[in-house]
């Protein structure tokens, strides 16, 4: 089975990426579900995130308070690394264990994993998609979409990896800079091309 990595820009339309490979059958994992998830109340994570963060972000029900943790780590970079060394750990564990669970004839599965490039992740897999669109583009959707600022939008986009570098980098790119139809023919092409290039491998495991 090929493991597929997938990856973008802030507003590049990635998850609508990802919904459409759900559609089209194709297993698909959630990093930053996974993320949300191991540090749900009770969790491990959480109790890492208290003794690391303080109780401010750490809400009264026992949820974190995620606004809140953000404004730390977006403005601290040491505090950014401490977070990710709480919670890479356990996406990497629980991106694994979706992979071996599935079926052997399973001819490739997908990990939407948002920072792969910037956390080095890309060697983990036999290809990279990159659903890519213009950074102005980028940042109009994103102001329509969270009501965020141009600055905020900009500084969100900085603390990525440009998504031209993404594209350079890819192994398939998904243009979504059109409509919605042109994305999802996109996204059938390449789903296409991942199950005629998985079979050889299916073959020779044979």
């Amino acid at each position: 089975m090929l493991r597929i990595g997938l990856t973008g820009g802030i507003g590049t339309g990635k998850s609508h990426v990802a919904r459409r490979l759900a559609v089209a059958g194709v297993p698909v994992v959630d990093a930053d579900r996974l993320a949300r998830d191991v540090v749900g109340p009770g969790t491990a994570g959480l109790e890492a995130i208290r003794r690391r963060f303080g109780p401010a972000v750490i809400a009264q029900d026992g949820s974190l308070l995620r606004k809140d943790l953000a404004a730390v780590v977006f403005a601290d970079a040491e505090a950014r690394r401490d977070l990710e060394a709480i919670i890479h750990p356990a996406v990497r564990a629980g991106i694994e264990a979706f992979f071996v669970s599935q079926p052997i004839d399973t001819p490739f599965a997908v990990a939407d994993i948002p920072l792969l490039y910037e956390t080095g992740r890309q060697r983990e897999f036999d290809a990279v998609v990159v659903a890519a669109c213009p950074p102005e583009m980028q940042i109009a959707r994103v102001m329509s979409r969270d009501g965020a600022s141009e600055a905020e939008v900009r500084e969100r986009m900085a603390a990525q990896l440009p998504i031209e570098e993404k594209v350079r980098r890819a192994d398939y790119v998904i243009d979504t800079s059109g409509s919605l139809d042109d994305t999802d023919a996109a996204v059938s092409r390449v789903v296409d091309r991942l199950r005629q290039r998985a079979r050889p491998v299916a073959g020779e495991s044979a």
